[in-house]
């Protein structure tokens, strides 16, 4: 924990804050060893960054001091369009988009996705943002990105994603596809990723015809996780 996010909850007035919660707590004890007097990096959940002096802290409660000063990172300029993952890696793969400054995410269905997965515990939205969060304590963020699901690829495909590829760059990474991926761009960004098997082929096709840039990461195969952190620091 990076850094200490407070939610609306968190607040006792403009410049205070108290922490109520066993996690946040427990970090602050056993990993910061944190005592009164301490400042620790704090920020307001899609807000400011700043300083937190420690007031108090006690088996259930830490009280702070807040003072809010400056901007979080910049977000990667990219909307993420993921094949939905299998379930734990689908918790993992959150963490570390959100920690690199995604801010868009859709999770969307494809032939090799199964349906089983739609209906995992990891879709709950007190699920998704927990993930979130611990992603943006890593990496000293405040914007919570955003999720979104797509259940059924045609229609997605047909109807929806033609309007979201306006004005930006579409991106469509699997294994053989002709150009290497590019790197360092600055461009808005949609960036299509497969699940485990990758895209079939009319999925590929559908992607191509819709405009988007067909890109590779060389011969080797990687894990849906490893491709998307691999992915998103060569291009950004």
């Amino acid at each position: 924990m990076n850094l200490i996010l407070l939610q609306p909850e968190d607040w006792a007035n403009d410049t205070h804050a108290c922490l109520h919660d066993p996690r946040r707590l427990h970090h602050l004890r056993e990993v910061h060893r944190a005592a009164p007097g301490d400042c620790l990096t704090v920020g307001a959940l899609d807000g400011l960054i700043g300083r937190g002096e420690l007031l108090s802290l006690t088996d259930t409660e830490a009280q702070f001091r807040v003072t809010l000063d400056r901007e979080p990172p910049a977000p990667l300029p990219v909307h993420l369009l993921l094949a939905l993952p299998r379930p734990r890696m689908l918790a993992r793969t959150l963490e570390h988009v959100s920690a690199l400054g995604v801010k868009r995410v859709t999770l969307m269905h494809t032939r090799r996705v199964e349906k089983s997965y739609w209906q995992s515990p990891e879709l709950k939205p007190e699920k998704i943002r927990q993930h979130l969060l611990l992603g943006l304590e890593q990496a000293r963020d405040t914007r919570l990105p955003e999720i979104a699901f797509e259940t059924r690829f045609k229609p997605f495909a047909e109807d929806r994603l033609p309007a979201m590829l306006a004005n930006q760059r579409g991106l469509l990474a699997h294994p053989g596809l002709a150009q290497a991926c590019p790197r360092g761009i600055s461009d808005a960004t949609l960036l299509a990723i497969g699940p485990e098997g990758g895209f079939v082929d009319y999925e590929v096709e559908k992607f191509l015809e819709l405009g988007f840039e067909g890109i590779h990461l060389g011969e080797r195969i990687l894990r849906v996780e490893t491709a998307v952190t691999a992915l998103l620091s060569r291009l950004f």
